[in-house]
């Protein structure tokens, strides 16, 4: 058993570059693992110039400085994000308020409507036992409802201070980072090994894979999202803006997002309509709209991005999202092929060895 072991570690961990590599892994992992919170503005800012690099990088082949392109796709992209907090957050923000005010009206009609279920069907919950559940909820209700404004009010000036950081942080670090990319990739090679031809190896197979993934993700948002919200209002579906918002951001679990948010627009539909002809054709197009999304738009966007098992993906989402988050979540795939290219890219003494003996007895 130990010269098993022995083999399989000469095997894998002898090569110095893959040693490299996996410390550098490490070295990342753990830094993002115990002081995520605190470099939290210079992640979020690295991941922000990362998507905006390739337009400066667009411009910066016409000709156009580095400084006056960074300048021009970040004052650019500010002004996006400030036409989307002014126009589409208020939305958002009076339909959710409006969908709590409606929560104890819907809420009451589901309990009649199980309750009358229960007398017709007594052999599966009596109506002790729903009159029991119904009381457990409201309490359970109005407890989390005094939490949630407690944790509000003790949260807001904090929750405000760290907004006005983030909004003076982040665009600098981004413009700094998109200006001066060519000199801060040169001074943090010193503090890497310099046997670490392994981990660019990895480092270009993943870059473009990633910038892929990441521009195709926010495609499918915008796309799943829009379209959502245009059927919703079509169909008259209250709280039309908020569902569409959901939908979109769904599509940041692979899977499990689009099962969850079917709950609460089956919810609201049923609660303004009850079992009709609308109920039904809404469902009805909210299907096609998963459907074309998972088999026509998710091929065109992923292709080259995603080359992953569904179990894998569902695995990855749980494993980086119970450690990083929202972060993880949306980075799971990303991490999930870091992962995969670093097992393809890892040294195998033993399988190089036999590679090279069967090349050297087919000459």
């Amino acid at each position: 058993m130990f010269s098993y072991l022995s083999r399989w570690y000469q095997a894998r961990f002898s090569d110095p570059q893959a040693l490299t590599l996996l410390f550098i892994l490490l070295g990342i992992a753990l830094t993002i693992y115990f002081a995520g919170g605190l470099l939290m503005p210079l992640l979020v800012a690295l991941v922000l110039a990362f998507l905006l690099e390739w337009p400066v990088a667009q411009m910066a082949r016409v000709g156009i400085s580095r400084t006056a392109a960074a300048s021009l796709v970040l004052i650019l992209f500010i002004g996006l994000m400030i036409l989307l907090s002014f126009g589409l957050i208020p939305s958002i923000w009076r339909q959710g308020a409006a969908l709590l005010t409606d929560l104890p009206t819907m809420l009451d009609k589901g309990i009649i409507l199980l309750q009358e279920q229960a007398q017709q069907y007594p052999q599966f919950i009596s109506t002790d036992q729903l009159d029991t559940m119904v009381s457990e909820l409201k309490k359970l209700l109005d407890t989390q409802h005094l939490l949630d404004i407690a944790k509000q009010l003790l949260g807001y000036s904090a929750s405000l201070l760290v907004l006005m950081v983030y909004a003076i942080l982040v665009p600098l670090l981004v413009f700094f980072f998109l200006k001066d990319k060519d000199e801060l990739i040169r001074g943090s090679k010193r503090f890497f090994p310099s046997n670490r031809d392994l981990a660019r190896k990895v480092w270009f197979e993943m870059n473009q894979q990633i910038f892929n993934y990441i521009r195709g993700k926010v495609i499918e948002i915008v796309i799943v999202g829009v379209v959502s919200y245009v059927f919703f209002a079509l169909m008259d579906l209250r709280y039309a803006a908020l569902l569409g918002v959901l939908t979109g951001l769904s599509v940041l679990i692979p899977y499990v997002g689009a099962t969850l948010v079917t709950l609460p627009i089956a919810l609201v539909a049923f609660f303004q309509w009850g079992v009709s002809p609308e109920f039904g054709y809404l469902m009805l197009g909210y299907g096609i709209i998963q459907a074309l999304d998972g088999n026509l738009l998710v091929p065109l966007l992923f292709s080259d991005a995603v080359d992953l098992h569904p179990v894998i993906i569902i695995a990855a989402v749980l494993v980086f999202g119970g450690l990083w988050g929202v972060w993880g979540v949306f980075f799971a795939i990303p991490l999930a092929s870091l992962v995969k290219a670093v097992l393809n890219a890892w040294p195998n003494a033993e399988a190089d060895a036999a590679k090279a003996a069967l090349e050297a007895q087919a000459e």
